[in-house]
């Protein structure tokens, strides 16, 4: 499981990396991935959406099951990762280069987890392993 260090991370298991000037990329986590299995479709907002904190802005399907992806951060969004479109088990490939969308005016960051705390809490989510 990799856990960057140069990016926050939410219990929902979403990723948010600051690009500055309150922008920032968004995506779902390795460990989110890795429960998901092979994603197979991608469900992502328009440009122009607002994105609340803790409010589903998007989705994504597996062979699993649908999968609501609920927003770390508050903001609009600028952009979405269209390759993902056509190929959304780039997210299987790399969770953390395949984002899901770019927002901006990016508020409400102060509750992100830091790598070391994401990894924590994904260890106790796994029962200590």
């Amino acid at each position: 499981m990799r856990y960057p260090e140069d990016i926050k991370y939410n219990k929902d298991h979403v990723w948010v990396k600051e690009t500055g000037a309150g922008t920032a990329l968004i995506g779902i986590t390795d460990y989110a991935q890795t429960q998901l299995s092979s994603l197979v479709f991608v469900n992502l907002p328009e440009p122009g959406d607002e994105m609340v904190l803790g409010d589903r802005f998007c989705d994504v399907e597996s062979v699993k099951a649908v999968s609501d992806v609920y927003s770390p951060v508050s903001g609009v969004v600028k952009a979405i990762n269209e390759d993902l479109l056509n190929t959304p088990g780039a997210i299987n490939d790399d969770p953390y280069s395949a984002w899901l969308a770019e927002a901006e005016e990016v508020t409400e960051t102060e509750e992100l987890l830091t790598a070391g705390e994401y990894k924590t809490y994904c260890e106790e989510l796994e029962g200590g392993s």
